[in-house]
């Protein structure tokens, strides 16, 4: 079988998360600008299971629009996401400009590290949206 391809959105722009944090349109600008390898698609956040690459990432209107590539899409991944079980997105960070609110941080600039499929994103909207 072919590999599996996903696209979705790892993350949304204005909508405060479980941590509550809200993430501003043109925080992911710089640092998807500057970087010159594909950031690693991990399961569940864990490094040690990296699933795959993403292929693009950009900004839209909405969010963090992304398309990644799972590499054994027979193994537990694109079982899990093809049987509908999993199907949230999330992404591995460090803020680089922030102020606080008395609703929570906003978020101005961030530096991205990698995407991962994930059972419970912080930002609920944050999901795979098509398997291709």
């Amino acid at each position: 079988m072919n590999a599996l391809r996903i696209a979705g959105y790892a993350a949304l722009f204005g909508v405060a998360d479980a941590g509550r944090d809200t993430i501003l349109p043109g925080a992911f600008r710089e640092t998807l600008r500057a970087r010159r390898t594909p950031y690693p698609l991990y399961w569940q956040h864990h490094p040690e299971q990296r699933i795959g690459w993403v292929e693009t990432a950009g900004e839209d209107a909405r969010g963090l629009r992304v398309i990644a590539t799972i590499d054994n899409p027979m193994g537990r991944a694109g079982r899990m996401l093809r049987a509908h079980k999993v199907s949230g997105l999330s992404f591995g960070y460090r803020a680089r400009a922030f102020r606080h609110t008395p609703e929570g941080r906003e978020l101005a600039e961030i530096d991205l590290f990698e995407v991962s499929v994930v059972t419970h994103p912080l930002q609920h909207g944050a999901r795979v949206h098509l398997l291709i």
